[in-house]
Formats: structure tokens, C-alpha cells, sequence
């Protein structure tokens, strides 16, 4: 499988302090589209109270022009109310949804229990399927608990058993704020990769910058060809301790594939580009 780049400047966006214009986001988001990523998370349907940056969610994915990208258009949803009103754009082919095995991280995040959240599950399945759509899980916690849930190798294979059965066939682990090993990452990836050879993994890694390449490297030598990331690594999560914990920055990650001499799809004139333009948008 050839090496897939997620970018997302929904995290990035979702981080600032204040509200980007929606004319602003759908500049950038419009340049992204361009350059060649596989996918490109471009928003989410959560209460606008919570995130206000993304109250406009629907308003710019209809404002954005799909007729000459190469790449998927993913919108983060939590319910099937907002997984119908972002399938009406043909532009968005991709949903995703933040399960865990944590009960707290889901009570926190999304005031709902494990039960629930499978049954969501469900629901996005089924429109996904009826709308030609692909539901890509993401498992925050998915390299242990900062909230004191139980967290082992055995609960994340039956929690992804539970998934595969269902008929999810792409899962995004992610650490979100706790700080991992390389030597975690890859004893989790050649655990579960071999165990489910139907499934794609992916990574969306929060990382101190010292060790992004360990990593990284950890999760590709394990046979992770998935990786998401933030142009800049604007965004991520707080920890104690000196340094926040921030998104795997896409300049860092296309760094590390163009020394392995790994082919991606990325125009990187465009790149430079968008590069810029975030750090005008973002400045």
C-alpha cells in the first residue's frame, strides 16, 4: 500500500484562540485540496458552543471546489444528524468518528458511553454505505489512559475486534494527551497489524518535537502506511511538564518518507505554497 498523508487543518484550526473568517478557511482548505494529500479533514459537526471555529463547517465544505482534486474530503462527525447534512456534498467522501476504549475519554468528549457509541457507529455505517461514503474510526487512547481506565494490548484488539466486526475497515489510533515510546508504538502496530489483516491502521500521533522521528519511524518499520499530520503542527493537546504536546508536523513527515525514498503524491511546489499561506492564515 502506498503511503497515505492525512492532513488536517481541522485540528489546526480548532486550537487558535480566535475565530478564523470563513472566507479565510475556505482560501486555505482550497489550496490543501491542491496538493496532493490522500485525504484532508476539513472540518466537523460538533456543537458549535463547544468549538465555535467550526460552527461553519457546513458553509465551507459547500463553498469548496472538489472538480480537480486527488483528494478525499473527511469530515469529523459524532452523530447521524451531521453525517447526513456533510454526505450532501459529493466533495466529501470521507466521515470520521472519535471512539475509545476509554468510558471517561467518551463521557468527557462526548457525553456518551461505549454502548452508545457503537450504536452511532452503526448508524454512520449504515449511511455511509447508502451514500457510497467511507467511516474511518479513530481510537483516541489508543496507547494507553491518562484517565485511569484499564488500558492493555488484549482491550485494544477486542475493542478493534468488536469494530472489524461490525465492518469498519480503517482505524486511526491516536495517543491524544498522553506521551508514548517509540518502543510503545511499535509493540502496539506489530500487535495489530498481523491480528487484522483486513483492516487499515493509521497514526494520528501527538508528539514532543524530540521524538517525532522515533516515532514515526517505529510505526512505519511496523507497517503503518497511514499517517496524519498538521502543516506547522499547529494544534494538539497539553501535558505536565515543560513542552505541550503538539500534532506530527507534514513538513517533518514528508521529510522522513523522502529519506526512506518513499513515493507520495504531494506536488511539492504546492506544498511550499500552502505552507506559506498557513503560516499567513495561521500568523
Amino acid at each position: 500500500m502506498m503511503v497515505r498523508i492525512i492532513e488536517s487543518p481541522r485540528e489546526a484550526m480548532q486550537s487558535l484562540p480566535y475565530v478564523i473568517p470563513t472566507d479565510r478557511k475556505v482560501r486555505y482548505l482550497n489550496e490543501l485540496l491542491k496538493v496532493g494529500f490522500d485525504t484532508v479533514e476539513l472540518g466537523s459537526m460538533v456543537s458549535p458552543h463547544l468549538i465555535p471555529q467550526l460552527a461553519d463547517t457546513v458553509a465551507v465544505i459547500q463553498q469548496l471546489d472538489f472538480a480537480d482534486t486527488r483528494s478525499n474530503g473527511m469530515v469529523l462527525v459524532v452523530n447521524s444528524q451531521g453525517a447526513e447534512k456533510v454526505t450532501e456534498v459529493d466533495g466529501i467522501t470521507h466521515l470520521c468518528y472519535p471512539f475509545s476504549p476509554s468510558a471517561v475519554f467518551l463521557k468527557k468528549n462526548l457525553n456518551t458511553t461505549p454502548e452508545k457509541a457503537i450504536q452511532t457507529i452503526e448508524d454512520l455505517l449504515n449511511i455511509v454505505v447508502r451514500r457510497n461514503r467511507l467511516l474511518i474510526v479513530y481510537l483516541s487512547m489508543g496507547f494507553g489512559n491518562s484517565y485511569g481506565d484499564p488500558w492493555n494490548l488484549d482491550i485494544l484488539l477486542k475493542t478493534i475486534s468488536t469494530l472489524r466486526e461490525m465492518g469498519i475497515r480503517q482505524i486511526t489510533l491516536s495517543n491524544v494527551s498522553l506521551e508514548i515510546s517509540a518502543e510503545l508504538v511499535r509493540d502496539v502496530y506489530t500487535t495489530i497489524i498481523p491480528a487484522f489483516t483486513n483492516i487499515e491502521f493509521g497514526l494520528h500521533l501527538h508528539t514532543i518535537s524530540a521524538s517525532w522521528k522515533q516515532k514515526v519511524e517505529a510505526a512505519w518499520d511496523a507497517g503503518c502506511r497511514i499517517f496524519d499530520s498538521v502543516i506547522h503542527g499547529i494544534g494538539g493537546c497539553p501535558m505536565t511538564g515543560e513542552e505541550l504536546l503538539g500534532n506530527l508536523r507534514t513538513e517533518y513527515l514528508i521529510r522522513f518518507l523522502n529519506e526512506r525514498k518513499v513515493q507520495t503524491s504531494v506536488d511539492p511546489v504546492l506544498f511550499e505554497k500552502s505552507l506559506e499561506l498557513a503560516s499567513e492564515i495561521f500568523n
